[in-house]
């Protein structure tokens, strides 16, 4: 099964057998789409043992050809990606299959980015780490039922940045020419800016 798949694309074959029934009680299929390949191997196997049909993708092209030859039902998005942003990402996943249930993954929780990732059609936001079981719930959930985290303290510079910078990045497709344009910010600046992690707060 894993020779049929996309290049960058891991689907171990115990991924995709058959397991307890998930919350449908059906072999749902899910989408995982994360850079780091240690955390989406252990969370692959926790989320297969929850009744999913696990299709695990390192960067956002794989995710996109994932989804396009094994359309999932639900999918767990990380906000960042070697090629480009988890915004944009989840815009295209979105419109390849509207109906597709995402919940954002991100290290570093803020609710501007949890509510331009909810715009762009996520159902709900969590901070990692998040196990199978808040995974799970949350597939479930709808983001207007819960309220949001408010934050005690303003967001840094640099943070706020970042996020802007992924907000017009996302708008335009994750084309980084027109975005640096808009910014009007030096091509090479912007690349050098998104390779790096966000500011923590």
């Amino acid at each position: 099964m894993a020779g049929d798949s996309p290049d960058n694309i891991r689907i171990p074959s115990h991924f995709s057998g058959k397991s307890k029934a998930s919350r449908n009680g059906d072999q749902s299929r899910l989408l995982l789409a994360d850079e780091d390949e240690i955390h989406c191997a252990v969370l692959a196997r926790a989320l297969q043992r929850k009744g999913f049909r696990v299709t695990v993708a390192h960067n956002c092209r794989a995710a996109l050809a994932a989804a396009a030859e094994y359309p999932p039902e639900f999918a767990v998005v990380d906000l960042k990606f070697p090629d480009g942003s988890g915004l944009n990402l989840v815009k295209q996943l979105m419109g390849m299959h509207k109906h597709m249930r995402v919940v954002v993954l991100t290290g570093y929780a803020s609710i501007a980015t949890a509510i331009e990732a909810v715009k762009l059609g996520a159902h709900y936001y969590l901070t990692k780490p998040a196990n199978a079981d808040d995974i799970v719930e949350a597939l479930h959930r709808d983001f207007a039922a819960t309220s949001a985290p408010i934050r005690e303290k303003p967001l840094s510079v640099n943070r706020l940045e970042w996020e802007h910078i992924n907000r017009v990045l996302a708008r335009n497709n994750g084309n980084i020419s027109a975005t640096a344009r808009l910014l009007g910010m030096h091509r090479r600046t912007l690349q050098r800016k998104l390779s790096k992690h966000p500011a923590r707060d």
